[in-house]
């Protein structure tokens, strides 16, 4: 099975209940950070991602209790600072004040950190699943943009092959048309002006770098085809289409190729900038 190009970019929430907590998926990883990074690493293999998890603690009761533990540990220091301290006994309701010794039941108790540990993960491994679908289907997009992208690449590579200011012929008629400006005096034998056609022709010869160009096309074709984390080779190969695009624009020996060139420059750049979203 062929897989899919996937964007780096996308968006996911995912929620869990048990009893009166909520857990939900977009803001703090905690003590499950670890795991939590691990099923990240399976699923996306580049592009930075933001992961966050909040635990939203609905109404309990409403029903006060008393905080046993820590009401023992006042009336501990009550004590110990009675037998040194000359003052008035302690009141009821300034106890009750103090931070910690009534508690308001908002369900908290109702899950354990076992049980909310499980949740978070089943949480985090459909928000993860949800933003892989959602990245597949931006790529499905992407990939059809770099098809366009790679027609028209070819398009010109054609262009650039069949125009005729690549012949042999031509170079000779330009170098004639040269000649033909200087001086009446200077002539030159026929036989060396072949010669030096042929070498302006080779100079010129941009047949290299065009095959090179479509064995790119073919590529880029193939890795987008075969899908996954590609975005690093086509990033590449993007690279390379430029570097015989520059070359072809410095061999051009007439202003439509350099035309050509400049316009398969362009393209290229498009290319790439599509790439840097894949990944």
């Amino acid at each position: 099975m062929t897989a899919a190009l996937s964007s780096m970019t996308g968006f996911a929430r995912a929620e869990r209940q048990s009893g009166a907590m909520r857990l939900r998926l977009a803001p703090g990883l905690d003590a499950a950070e670890i795991a939590l990074r691990q099923l990240l690493g399976k699923t996306l293999s580049r592009g930075s991602v933001n992961l966050t998890a909040s635990i939203d603690r609905q109404a309990g009761t409403g029903a006060v209790r008393v905080n046993k533990q820590a009401l023992e540990t006042v009336l501990a220091v009550i004590e110990d600072l009675d037998s040194r301290i000359v003052a008035g006994p302690a009141r009821l309701d300034g106890i009750l004040a103090l931070p910690g010794v009534l508690e308001l039941d908002d369900g908290a108790g109702d899950a354990d950190e076992d049980e909310l540990s499980r949740l978070l993960l089943d949480c985090a491994a459909e928000a993860v699943e949800k933003l892989a679908a959602a990245r597949r289907e931006e790529g499905a997009e992407i990939a059809t943009v770099l098809s366009g992208h790679l027609d028209i690449i070819a398009e010109l590579v054609g262009r650039a092959e069949a125009h005729p200011a690549r012949s042999r012929e031509h170079v000779e008629a330009r170098l004639r048309e040269q000649l033909a400006l200087l001086a009446a005096d200077i002539t030159l034998p026929q036989d060396r002006i072949a010669q030096e056609a042929l070498i302006l022709a080779t100079k010129a010869d941009i047949q290299e770098e065009l095959d090179r160009l479509r064995a790119h096309v073919a590529a880029a074709r193939k890795l987008i085809g075969e899908g996954g984390p590609v975005g690093r080779r086509l990033d590449f190969l993007a690279q390379e289409f430029n570097r015989e695009a520059n070359t072809l624009c410095s061999k051009a020996n007439a202003v439509e190729l350099t035309a050509i060139g400049l316009d398969l420059k362009a393209a290229i750049d498009q290319l790439r900038e599509q790439v840097q979203n894949i990944e």
